[in-house]
C-alpha cells in the first residue's frame, strides 16, 4: 500500500465504520429491557491497564450446556441456503451460546446495535465504536447485552445484561490508523452470565500465521441485512434483521497493513465488534475482532474488511 492509498484509507475509515441502524427507543423492538438510572463508567484504556478479565483467555463450556459444531442447527424450522453462504445461527449450544446483541441508547434515546462476545463470566468484548459515536465524540448513555438472541428471543429475559463499564482502547479523537488498530471496547456487566451460556478463549497469533491459514475462520455477527424474512425459507424470521446472528464458515484474513487486518468475511451493519474465530486444539479461540469495511466511493460497492488484532487482551 503506498502513501496516498494510506492516506485516502485514514481518511475515509471513520466514514466506513458502521453499526447497526439507528432508531428510537419508542420504535418497535428498541425498549430497554429493564429500568436504568445511570450510564456505565467509561475508562481509556492508558488509564485502564491490568482490567481483570477472568480466565486468562481460556474458553469455558459450562458443565450443562452441550457443545455443538453446526450454528444453524435447532429442534425447529431452519432456514434454507441457497447463494449467500452465511447460515442463521439458531443454536442454543456452546460456543454460539456465548455470542449475543449489543444494544446501545444515546443521549436522547436512539439506538443501535453491534456484536459482542462473552470472554469471561462478565466480560464482553465488542468495538470502540460501538460505545463511543466516532462522529460526534459521545458515549453511549445505556448499554445491554442480550445473549445469543434467535429471532429476537433470549433464552431468559432475566439474562439480558446492563453494562456498568467500559474500557476501550480508541476514542476517535485522531484521525490516525491507530483508531483503527485500538478499536476495541471491554464491557463490564451487572452479572456473570458467562457461567450459564459460557465464554470463549482468545489466542493472539503472528499475522502470518493467521494469513497463511486461508478459509479457516469463522465469523459471526447480527448483520442489519441478515436474515431477510421476504426471502424463500426464511419466512420464520419474524423479528426481522439483526435480531439472529448470521455465521460464515470459511473466510479469510488475507494481509496486514500496518497493524489493521484485512479480511473476507462477510460483514454488514451490526456485525461490528463481531469474533473471526479459529478451531485451535479442538476448541474455538477468537483470533481478530472485525470492526470496519474500506467501500469505494465511487461505487459505492464494500471492497475489503477491517479487523483488530487481539493481543491487546494479552496486555491487559
Amino acid at each position: 500500500m503506498n502513501v496516498k492509498s494510506i492516506a485516502v484509507l485514514t481518511a475515509a475509515l471513520l466514514s466506513v465504520i458502521t453499526v447497526g441502524t439507528w432508531y428510537r427507543v419508542d420504535a418497535q423492538n428498541t425498549q430497554p429491557t429493564t429500568q436504568k438510572t445511570s450510564a456505565p463508567k467509561y475508562t481509556n484504556i492508558r488509564n485502564g491497564k491490568g482490567f481483570p478479565i477472568k480466565g486468562g483467555g481460556n474458553a469455558f463450556q459450562p458443565p450443562n450446556l452441550p457443545q455443538s459444531n453446526k450454528p444453524d442447527e435447532s429442534e425447529g424450522k431452519r432456514g434454507i441456503i441457497g447463494w449467500d453462504d452465511r447460515v442463521p445461527m439458531l443454536s442454543r449450544r456452546y460456543p454460539w451460546s456465548a455470542i449475543g446483541r449489543v444494544q446501545g441508547f444515546d443521549r436522547q434515546g436512539k439506538g443501535y446495535h453491534c456484536t459482542g462476545t462473552l470472554i469471561s463470566d462478565d466480560v464482553v468484548l465488542t468495538n470502540a465504536h460501538c460505545v463511543i459515536n466516532p462522529e460526534t465524540g459521545q458515549f453511549s448513555q445505556r448499554i445491554q447485552f442480550l445473549p445469543n438472541v434467535i429471532n429476537g428471543q433470549v433464552t431468559n429475559r432475566d439474562d439480558v445484561a446492563e453494562v456498568t463499564e467500559v474500557v476501550y482502547g480508541t476514542d476517535f479523537s485522531g484521525s490516525g490508523l491507530e483508531n483503527q488498530v485500538n478499536d476495541w471496547a471491554l464491557l463490564k456487566l451487572d452479572q456473570p452470565i458467562g457461567l450459564k451460556y459460557g465464554y470463549l478463549g482468545w489466542k493472539a497469533l503472528p499475522s502470518s500465521t493467521l494469513i497463511r491459514n486461508q478459509g479457516k475462520y469463522i465469523f459471526v455477527g447480527y448483520s442489519g441485512d441478515f436474515p431477510n424474512n421476504n426471502r424463500k425459507g426464511y419466512e420464520f424470521f419474524t423479528a426481522g434483521p439483526g435480531w439472529t446472528a448470521s455465521v460464515q464458515n470459511g473466510c479469510s484474513i488475507v494481509r496486514e497493513e500496518r497493524g489493521v487486518l484485512f479480511h473476507d468475511c462477510d460483514t454488514t451493519g451490526g456485525s461490528s465488534g463481531g469474533a473471526i474465530i479459529a478451531i485451535i486444539g479442538g476448541q474455538p479461540r477468537i483470533v481478530a475482532l472485525n470492526n470496519a469495511e474500506i467501500v469505494n466511493q465511487r461505487t459505492g460497492q464494500g471492497l475489503i474488511n477491517l479487523a483488530v488484532k487481539i493481543d491487546f487482551l494479552d496486555r491487559l
